[in-house]
């Protein structure tokens, strides 16, 4: 497709120029939120909490939220609890018949099941930031710890988290690309330089020897290989469409082929994954000493490294996989409902029935490369950061979401194009057509 495109038209293409500085604008709306600070809050001893955090479980929340999270920021909570939401409605959706009857139903399901995942977000983020403002509390980080501070921290985080998600979903309406992982993404990429000055200071201090510094540079180069590979890997299943007579005209059928992704889900699982390993170690982050035998216990099986955690990641990431595909990315009866009812169907199988099981056998097959794809990034460079103390920005999971999403967007911005492209030819040739029948018409006659 981008071979057909020409990017100079770009400057032409005035709706997609509106959306991609509205887009840009709210991402920068976004960063600048991630530097106001939660009122009532110790800076120097947040700090320096953090930096002993960083390597744990707490770098991986500075780097889902953009680096909020250290600053203790109004966006601190960063949209996780709108992900965990989205995953329990989901859920809820496959197993109860009346939410599932309600997915059927349309714009209207839709917008019903959205507000759900809205109230959902903010029973969420009410119990995320109640634990984090009692862990500030037990921390000493507070200036004046007391009810005032827990109640005016709570309502700090909640709005941010809200806030947030009206952004995304600005973002995903108005703007280009997909709003949530676009916030994901800025957040990442936004800290990437700082993680990269420490890291070669690291380096040059000797705590990090030069060959494991090209093996990760390497490394890196690697897995975005992979990511652009498999990310544009199809399996191809031939469509075959019948003869057809429209009055008095008879068509020669054609044939076609239906795609189908080795990734269908993309970046999804490991953001789903994600966000359910920071869930129940968020408020442990905080509380520091102070954990309870619980919280301790999952401290300690469910830490970066162990062998609890990368089980529970990797099952995470295949289960998240296979379920989002089924229910979202590529809805098998629906893509037999279609085939039937545009008379096309797959040579050798029966349409209807027949071909939706055919189709959930190859998606299947399909999806355990794709989900062994996705483990194998996310897991390897895990181990390799634990081993040797590389930071989170250059894991598998924050390389797989920023190549996934620059992806993603660019084809967005190509379809704009293509379209914009398309638009121009037809209103090109309309004036054509109507200069050459003015040019040709009779003289009238007097």
């Amino acid at each position: 497709m981008a071979a057909n495109l020409s990017w100079g038209t770009l400057g032409k293409a005035t709706d997609l120029r509106s959306r991609i500085f509205f887009t840009v604008g709210l991402l920068m709306v976004y960063r600048l939120g991630t530097y106001v600070p939660v009122p009532g809050i110790d800076g120097t001893a947040l700090r320096n909490f953090m930096d002993d955090a960083g390597q744990g479980i707490g770098g991986m929340l500075s780097m889902f939220t953009g680096g909020a999270i250290k600053r203790m920021g109004i966006f601190a909570l960063g949209i996780m609890p709108y992900i965990s939401a989205s995953i329990i409605i989901q859920l809820l959706a496959s197993m109860v018949p009346a939410l599932e009857q309600m997915k059927k139903e349309g714009d209207q399901g839709r917008k019903k099941m959205n507000q759900w995942t809205r109230y959902g977000t903010v029973v969420l983020a009410t119990f995320q930031g109640f634990g984090i403002a009692k862990s500030i509390e037990a921390g000493g980080l507070a200036h004046t710890p007391g009810m005032f501070f827990v109640i005016s921290c709570v309502i700090t985080l909640v709005g941010g988290t809200m806030f947030l998600m009206w952004l995304g979903e600005q973002i995903t309406a108005r703007g280009i690309g997909n709003g949530i992982s676009l916030i994901i993404f800025t957040g990442i990429v936004a800290e990437i330089p700082r993680a990269l000055a420490q890291f070669f200071s690291q380096g040059r201090a000797g705590v990090i020897s030069t060959p494991v510094i090209l093996g990760v540079l390497v490394m890196v180069v690697l897995v975005i290989a992979a990511v652009v590979f498999m990310e544009r890997a199809l399996r191809k299943i031939h469509i075959q469409y019948p003869r057809r007579q429209v009055g008095m005209k008879v068509y020669d059928g054609g044939s076609s082929h239906l795609p189908i992704k080795v990734n269908p889900a993309g970046v999804i699982p490991a953001i789903f994954a994600s966000s359910l390993l920071l869930l129940p170690t968020t408020i442990a982050t905080f509380s520091g000493q102070n954990t309870g035998p619980i919280m301790s216990t999952i401290l300690a099986y469910f830490g970066p490294g162990q062998p609890l955690y990368l089980a529970f990641f990797v099952g995470m990431i295949v289960f998240f996989a296979y379920f989002y595909t089924a229910n979202v990315a590529f809805k098998t009866d629906e893509v037999a409902d279609n085939l039937k009812n545009q008379n096309g169907f797959i040579p050798g199988i029966r349409p209807g029935k027949k071909t939706e099981e055919y189709l959930d056998y190859v998606v299947n097959r399909v999806l355990v490369l794709g989900a062994a794809y996705l483990a194998a990034i996310c897991l390897l460079p895990e181990i390799l950061r634990d081993t040797f103390s590389v930071p989170f920005y250059f894991g598998g999971t924050s390389v797989l979401i920023v190549v996934s999403v620059t992806m993603d967007t660019i084809q967005q911005i190509q379809s704009h194009l293509l379209a914009h492209q398309y638009e121009g030819l037809i209103e090109k040739s309309q004036l054509r057509g109507k200069k050459r029948s003015t040019a040709n018409r009779p003289p009238a006659r007097r």
